[in-house]
């Protein structure tokens, strides 16, 4: 088990990762985030080097056992054996504490089951899926209802954040997505006394989150402007224009289908390991 923090094998672990898109997209999105500043406090954890057969994208440093949100983890792996010994390998995971593993790989779900039969450790595993689009160039210049503008969040916003995010409500949500608003790229329609309407946020990976427009305010073409201004940004960013969509959220995948973007085949697994744990600390 290696950590890498050599420029020169990050930035080769980039290429490598591009050339194994979409499969990589969380992994490469976060080491996207690393090799331009590493807004995010990341780090990156390889089997072996330069050979690598399995990796993971995580936050540094120590968090808090209970806190599933910070100790989000993504995966990718050319050999699922590789994945497993690295998983296994020890210091690499603290299977005593809260924390997520995703990936687009169906090994990212069986094989973190596998290890926790013989762990005893609980599980709950939930299934997404991803869209990317593949050219936000061609997306059209978003029309916006009279009235509304283009518009920042800012810390005074992350108590709705948390209220209006399904898998928020609680104290280390709350801290988790004031992290994201205040080191990634978001955006955020208003009204014209500054309030906001309609916003999406960017995670660790680069993936688009927390996509929403308040109930008021629906049905008026707000959250396809803001997705199509996050795709045209996340592309002049160089970075992919992705995110993750609950497979009963009908609505979000007809619009996104609508706007171009392409569903991936398969699943991305979000596999939370010692789900009791997380819930304790609420």
């Amino acid at each position: 088990m290696l950590i890498l923090t050599c420029l020169s094998q990050l930035q080769r672990l980039e290429e490598a990762l591009r050339r194994s898109l979409p499969l990589a997209l969380p992994v490469y999105g976060a080491v996207l985030n690393i090799n331009r500043g590493n807004p995010g406090e990341l780090e990156v954890v390889v089997d072996s080097w330069p050979n690598f057969g399995a990796i993971l994208a995580r936050r540094r440093g120590e968090i808090p056992v209970d806190d599933c949100y910070s100790n989000t983890q993504a995966a990718f792996y050319r050999d699922v054996g590789a994945y497993k010994a690295l998983l296994e390998t020890p210091g690499c995971l603290r299977w005593d504490t809260a924390f997520h593993i995703l990936g687009l790989q169906e090994g990212v779900a069986t094989v973190s089951q596998a290890i926790a039969g013989t762990k005893g450790v609980e599980l709950e595993v939930s299934d997404y899926y991803t869209y990317v689009h593949p050219d936000p160039s061609t997306l059209p210049e978003p029309r916006l209802a009279p009235g509304v503008r283009v518009g920042t969040l800012s810390p005074a916003h992350v108590d709705l954040l948390n209220e209006t995010w399904p898998y928020g409500g609680n104290a280390r949500s709350r801290r988790y997505l004031g992290e994201l608003l205040g080191r990634y790229p978001h955006f955020c329609l208003q009204d014209g006394a500054g309030d906001p309407l309609s916003w999406t946020l960017t995670d660790h990976f680069g993936a688009g989150t927390h996509g929403y427009t308040l109930p008021g305010h629906r049905r008026h073409g707000h959250m396809r402007a803001v997705l199509s201004l996050a795709a045209r940004r996340a592309q002049a960013r160089g970075f992919p224009a992705f995110g993750h969509t609950a497979t009963g959220n009908r609505p979000m995948q007809r619009l996104q289908e609508e706007l171009g973007h392409q569903r991936l085949p398969g699943l991305c697994h979000f596999v939370l390991h010692n789900p009791g744990l997380g819930r304790a600390g609420r």
